[in-house]
């Protein structure tokens, strides 16, 4: 009887690998300017999906970023704490924490840019090739959760 292995291939011929580490190498070229704006970029993360859209709860923050509410309660605290967002309850529904930016928390989105500026100058990449590689990543993401689950993709 012969025996059959699948072995994955070398880890730098892994999509999964590629994309894994160019996401660790925006976040350190975003880091001085986060630093800057003393943001962390999960932090970061979560004021865009609020200054998409202002006055959400927990949960669809969560959702928006593929996290658990539980994992964002601590972050949503530190940015409460910094002055940039409030936390209250949902009057219709008390079980419901709303997020709703100060305006400290809005006045930050302009300073917050730069970051486009700095992926598009470290990336060597157009616009154009930047926003075709970004369709192609969310394109590969959707797909996949469209056939394991456990995630909606925002609109």
């Amino acid at each position: 009887m012969t025996e059959s292995h699948n072995d994955p291939p070398p880890l730098h011929d892994q999509l999964c690998y590629a994309i894994y580490t160019a996401g660790i190498a925006i976040q350190r070229a975003y880091k001085p300017l986060l630093d800057v704006l003393g943001l962390t970029y999960p932090q970061y993360l979560v004021l865009n999906v609020l200054w998409s859209e202002d006055g959400q709860t927990v949960g669809a923050i969560a959702n928006a970023l593929a996290l658990e509410s539980s994992t964002l309660t601590p972050l949503l605290k530190r940015l409460e704490t910094a002055g940039l967002l409030r936390r209250t309850r949902n009057l219709s529904n008390e079980r419901q924490v709303v997020i709703a930016l100060t305006d400290e928390g809005c006045a930050l989105q302009h300073r917050a840019g730069c970051l486009s500026d700095t992926l598009l100058e470290a990336s060597t990449q157009t616009p154009n090739e930047l926003a075709s590689l970004n369709r192609d990543v969310r394109h590969l993401r959707n797909a996949i959760y469209s056939q394991i689950g456990g995630w909606d993709a925002p609109a």
